[in-house]
């Protein structure tokens, strides 16, 4: 009963928002996979591509979800293998999705199904074009040499799908 009493407050979106960081280890797989990104030089990239090639909107309405969250959730999507509707779920429910996608506190209210809308998170995809994408692999790809992660001498990009048995030649030493 006190632990109830405790989150009343929380529970009925009148309490102080909860941290999210507290409730995800250091040694968590999706928090470790988070640190690894340049996230501020990918939204960035993502912010100039969509300002040069779409239109302002108007400012009454909603205010848009912060392209950091839609952009952590597409590829969060890609790498645990969840549908659209299953990320978003898990944006509401499951705190390290939360602080993958750059959320530092939560607090929703309980009537509100998802924070992200699975219909958004198509929009977002649809707008990114293949400059776009270059922009993006070559952010990442940049972080990943700075760090030390990866070598330039064994970093292939290939963003060509090929079939298997493909005599398509993607072998760094072959090239």
């Amino acid at each position: 009963m006190g632990l109830v009493r405790y989150l009343q407050h929380w529970l009925s979106d009148t309490g102080a928002p909860l941290h999210v960081a507290d409730f995800v280890p250091d040694t968590h797989p999706l928090r470790q996979w988070a640190d690894t990104f340049p996230w501020a030089a990918l939204v960035a990239a993502v912010e100039h591509s969509f300002a040069t090639r779409f239109p302002k909107r108007s400012p009454r309405g909603r205010a848009p979800v912060p392209l950091r969250v839609l952009l952590a959730l597409e590829l969060l999507k890609h790498e645990v293998g969840a549908s659209d509707e299953d990320i978003c779920h898990r944006l509401r429910t499951d705190f390290a999705v939360m602080y993958a996608c750059g959320l530092q506190e939560y607090q929703a209210p309980r009537s509100q199904g998802h924070f992200v809308l699975p219909e958004t998170l198509c929009e977002f995809r649809s707008r990114i074009d293949e400059a776009l994408m270059d922009a993006l692999i070559a952010i990442q790809a940049a972080a990943a040499m700075e760090e030390g992660l990866v070598s330039p001498a064994h970093l292939v990009i290939d963003t060509f799908p090929c079939a298997q048995g493909s005599q398509r030649v993607t072998d760094a030493t072959t090239l």
